[in-house]
């Protein structure tokens, strides 16, 4: 069932939001050779409950983590630990969620360990670009083919792999809430979006092909043949003008992205 949130609603999940932004822009002054993934989840973890709110990973489903840190081919839900320190031309892809107030935010952004590969900085600004692509499908009237569409056709223009298997998704109350968000689609076709729909678009785009497989922990996805993989994810709404709005982006005006 579809959740439209009121403005009151709209306004905790903007507050979320910021924090995860703040949490976020500390973490990528923090991705450094040697550092661990670890060390990065605990830092996450205390800004959040520092902050009065909750880290709405851990746990979830049994997650053990604040973070999702996924290191060069690794997709999503790649497990903190301490034994995986970062190297330089590595990149790494930070997913985080919070509850503050009883409202959920979500986003994630992959960073270059130190200096990396133009190819990878490439496919790192495709990933950015295939997101801001799908939200501006994000209108009052449009349909979720619309939005996923958009990414896939930017991606695939641009030689890299969609990845399927795993999706975007409504968001509130719960981390995941209907419905889900694809990023690949036909014009025209799907769920009609509405006014004071809050969705989490989050586009993982790989440098080879599209198809994933899963290591033993049952929790982090990998690219199949091992290709770098980059994921690039905010929470928005689609305010009463039915258009949308980056909840997780404070400040954010459409007028800065080219």
């Amino acid at each position: 069932m579809i959740s439209l949130k009121n403005s009151d609603q709209i306004a905790k999940m903007r507050t979320a939001g910021a924090l995860l932004y703040e949490v976020h822009q500390k973490l990528r002054a923090e991705i450094k050779p040697g550092v661990t993934t670890y060390d990065l989840d605990a830092y996450a973890e205390s800004l959040i409950r520092k902050a009065g709110a909750i880290p709405s990973f851990k746990g979830y489903q049994g997650y053990p983590a604040t973070l999702c840190t996924s290191v060069d081919d690794a997709v999503v839900h790649g497990i903190p630990n301490k034994k995986q320190v970062l190297k330089a031309g590595q990149i790494i892809s930070v997913d985080c969620g919070v509850i503050l107030d009883g409202w959920q935010s979500d986003s994630a952004f992959t960073a270059g360990v130190g200096e990396i590969s133009p190819e990878a900085q490439r496919l790192i600004d495709i990933t950015e670009e295939c997101f801001w692509r799908a939200a501006r499908q994000c209108v009052a009237g449009n349909r979720l083919g619309d939005v996923g569409h958009a990414c896939q056709e930017y991606a695939e223009s641009n030689g890299c792999g969609v990845i399927r298997d795993l999706t975007g998704h409504g968001i509130g109350r719960e981390m995941h809430e209907d419905p889900p968000v694809y990023n690949y689609g036909v014009p025209g076709k799907g769920l009609r979006l509405r006014a004071g729909m809050t969705i989490a678009v989050e586009p993982m785009i790989s440098a080879g092909d599209w198809r994933v497989t899963c290591d033993p922990d049952q929790w982090c996805y990998r690219t199949r043949d091992r290709s770098l993989c980059s994921h690039y994810e905010h929470t928005l709404v689609i305010n009463e003008e039915g258009l949308p709005e980056i909840l997780s982006y404070p400040g954010f005006k459409w007028e800065d992205v080219k």
